[in-house]
């Protein structure tokens, strides 16, 4: 199976002839393609840095057959074109087993109201956890970890990644951070600081083989 890293917190599953997209947001500059040449889609959520409602909404004009999975708040948004899905669900998206964790958002400010977050285990391995640090109760192999944003913080990233204890840690939601922002990240949250664990930064378009 086969990750790519694209920008923020998109990456595809490609495995054979069947590719799973997660989290194509605005942040990301080919979320058209992207969704043009999936399979199946997963959203986390409902924010415009995960979910580009207009290249979706364009994509289920093309292809109203094109699967998509994400929390039931999403279906308005996408003309009741959508899979609901919660925490406790386990699904089959083009072609990958995938088991759903998680029902919130982290918590950005007390005035904000969270809002329903979906995280994704996909094919018993990778974790994408969405904006959240919530730590599901089964093993975890490749952690993806987010690092910037108004609710991420150093500190709590470490201790998920130490409660969660994957084999290997991969960034994403790094768009906020600068080169030295995303130097800080790997030093804190890396092998030789927090975790023990290199943190690797895919640049976009990378895949490795998980």
């Amino acid at each position: 199976m086969k990750l790519t890293k694209y920008a923020h917190a998109c990456v595809t599953f490609t495995d054979a002839d069947q590719t799973l997209l997660i989290d194509p947001g605005t942040f990301t500059p080919n979320a058209a393609e992207l969704l043009a040449a999936a399979d199946a889609v997963l959203v986390t959520h409902e924010h415009f840095d995960h979910f580009n409602q207009a290249a979706f909404t364009a994509e289920l004009e093309r292809r109203p057959d094109l699967k998509v999975f994400g929390p039931a708040g999403l279906a308005e948004a996408l003309g009741g074109r959508l899979t609901p899905v919660r925490a406790g669900d386990s699904i089959e998206a083009a072609g990958f087993a995938v088991t759903v964790h998680g029902d919130q958002h982290a918590v950005i400010h007390a005035d904000i109201p969270t809002i329903d977050n979906a995280c994704y285990l996909v094919e018993g391995r990778v974790f994408h956890p969405g904006d959240s640090y919530f730590v599901p109760e089964v093993a975890v192999e490749t952690l993806l970890v987010p690092t910037s944003g108004p609710w991420t913080k150093f500190g709590e990233g470490a201790d998920f990644i130490r409660a969660v204890k994957p084999e290997r840690i991969i960034q994403i939601h790094e768009l906020m951070l600068s080169e030295l922002g995303q130097n800080s990240a790997a030093m804190f949250l890396g092998k030789d600081g927090l975790t023990g664990l290199p943190l690797e930064n895919l640049a976009w378009g990378t895949s490795t083989e998980i």
